[in-house]
């Protein structure tokens, strides 16, 4: 009984000792850290506020001098026309961007819809890298080392998982505080409980998504050849889900992968819980999902270290 408590704390003394060396790689390159507070700063305040879609749907776009409708006689002007005054055309458009918005997004801006689905971009492009880290650890020789050890396979992935995990929630954090301050409007159901539904749903999708790229990163010892992977997956995973635009609006071969691709369901569940009203069926569906597709690759990843790292 001793003998197996002892296991189980190196086991998991072997894991923390390598998730904390993979957080201190990034605590210690300060760059990084700027980068990750730079970066959202600059998609949310350059793409997200320039993309000022609700604009231009405003009465200022909008040619509202004296207007001569068709279809009816009620004040023949001309056989069969009515003249409309500017006044009465700017009441009836006054409020035609946020319903627009409202019908198309969900929400009344698209700074609060872009701004969430950030966290899913800067969440894809940190779990992305994680294979990186296996292809330099293979090529400086410090994977053979940890090999020696009796830490297990299995733990050498999930401790590159937990660092792409929560890093991802970091930066998460500090999109949302950012979001805010540029005028995120959050729902009537957001609580501070739904931060924590947040994280569960980041780190779902970082267990599934970065135990896939780690697994095409276990016999690799080219950089080049995990960049190129990264570049070839980034802008379908990317364009082809809500992150910045909704399904519903993309075209019928597009709604069909975006259905199945996990970007989806990790921003969707963001959304319900922060920016729209939630539905708890839906957010039941998109819970659902990121746990099948976190068990079954991270299942995947973990059978793989067994059989493709050798010592």
């Amino acid at each position: 009984m001793n003998e197996t408590n002892g296991n189980s704390r190196n086991k998991l003394h072997g894991l923390w000792a390598l998730t904390n060396r993979e957080l201190k790689k990034w605590l210690k390159e300060p760059i990084l850290l700027v980068m990750a507070v730079l970066q959202p700063v600059l998609w949310m305040g350059l793409f997200g506020k320039a993309m000022n879609l609700g604009g231009m749907f405003s009465t200022s776009n909008i040619d509202i001098q004296n207007r001569i409708l068709p279809g009816s006689a009620l004040i023949p002007a001309q056989p069969g026309y009515i003249t409309i005054s500017g006044t009465v055309l700017s009441q009836m458009f006054a409020d035609m961007g946020s319903s627009v918005m409202q019908n198309i997004f969900g929400v009344a801006d698209y700074f609060s819809y872009m701004s969430v689905g950030m966290i899913s971009f800067i969440v894809m492009f940190t779990t992305m890298f994680s294979g990186m880290s296996m292809v330099w650890d293979r090529r400086l020789g410090f994977l053979n080392k940890v090999l020696s050890t009796p830490v297990s396979r299995g733990a050498i992935i999930f401790s590159k998982v937990l660092n792409a995990a929560l890093r991802s929630m970091f930066q998460a954090t500090i999109i949302l505080i950012l979001a805010v301050i540029f005028g995120l409007q959050v729902s009537s159901t957001f609580n501070v409980i739904n931060i924590l539904g947040v994280y569960a749903a980041i780190f779902l999708l970082c267990a599934g998504l970065s135990s896939v790229f780690l697994a095409l990163a276990l016999r690799s010892t080219k950089q080049e050849t995990q960049m190129a992977i990264v570049n070839l997956i980034n802008l379908p995973l990317m364009f082809a889900s809500n992150t910045f635009f909704p399904i519903s609006m993309m075209p019928d071969w597009i709604q069909a992968i975006a259905r199945v691709n996990p970007i989806s369901y990790l921003t969707d569940a963001l959304r319900q819980l922060t920016v729209l009203p939630m539905d708890v069926s839906l957010l039941t569906i998109d819970f659902a999902y990121l746990c099948i597709f976190a068990a079954v690759f991270s299942a995947i990843g973990i059978t793989l270290s067994w059989r493709f790292l050798t010592k």
